[in-house]
């Protein structure tokens, strides 16, 4: 199927490996200009550069996502290159927070800290590209968020609230820029198989309950409906979706991708 998205103007944070790597090239791979926003610009570079060998344009862009004004200058240099419009936002940069803490034991730095990436950034650059998408009268907005702000999750108190938070943003956002012909979603991906997975969670899991890291991979994936992991490219897909006319009358929806953990 033909997304129709070829000579968009596609912003991507968070861009430099896993979901964001994945989601840079599905949409470079559609036929979007990217533009990779990040900290580390030398992390960003491998993934650039293989959307050029590809044949494709991208910009790659300096931006802490916590700060305000390095948004604002981000939006305006993706202007300057690529004429002015901005046409998708995709909000993947986050963090973790930590593991396995329960909620006392979490320090308030600590959770200010994961707030402000997961939540506060998403926040930073859907007020920098909203003026933009207004003037335009249209715009795509995805937030990747998480099924931990779903269903909340014992020692993830920190990771859980930021991604609750994201929700009530992605549906407030959707109600006031609704009516500028700007579509605002959240994608809430499960688990998705690599090396944060394998070498955080599993790790984890293997040593408190002393079994191999395989046997707690397949642990997890027997708490889904459709007994599998999610993939990278699952997200990506998602994010496709919800950034192409294909869903031109889905806005403020959660849209979990997962296997079914979240359902059931």
């Amino acid at each position: 199927m033909d997304l129709k998205l070829g000579g968009k103007v596609a912003l991507i944070t968070g861009p430099a490996k896993g979901m964001g790597a994945a989601v840079s090239q599905a949409f470079a791979a559609e036929g979007c200009r990217t533009v990779l926003l990040g900290r580390d610009l030398l992390a960003i570079e491998p993934v650039a550069a293989a959307i050029r060998a590809a044949g494709g344009e991208t910009l790659v862009q300096s931006c802490d996502v916590t700060d305000e004004a390095a948004c604002e200058a981000a939006v305006a240099a993706a202007q300057a290159r690529f004429g002015g419009a901005i046409d998708i936002l995709v909000n993947v940069a986050g963090g973790t927070g930590p593991i396995g803490k329960t909620g006392a034991a979490t320090s308030s730095a600590e959770f200010r800290d994961i707030v402000d990436v997961n939540m506060t950034g998403c926040f930073n650059m859907i007020r920098a590209v909203a003026p933009v998408m207004t003037a335009q009268r249209s715009g795509k907005i995805v937030n990747v968020g998480g099924t931990f702000g779903m269903r909340g999750r014992a020692g993830r108190v920190a990771y859980s609230a930021s991604k609750w938070g994201l929700r009530g943003l992605t549906k407030s956002f959707a109600l006031e820029l609704g009516a500028a012909n700007i579509n605002v979603n959240c994608v809430a991906p499960g688990m998705v198989d690599g090396p944060r997975f394998r070498e955080k969670v599993c790790r984890n899991m293997a040593r408190e309950l002393g079994i191999s890291e395989e046997e707690a991979a397949r642990r997890h994936a027997e708490d889904y409906a459709l007994k599998r992991v999610s993939t990278d490219a699952d997200v990506a897909n998602a994010c496709l979706f919800l950034a192409s006319d294909m869903s031109r009358q889905i806005t403020g929806v959660d849209l979990p991708v997962d296997g079914g953990w979240a359902a059931l």
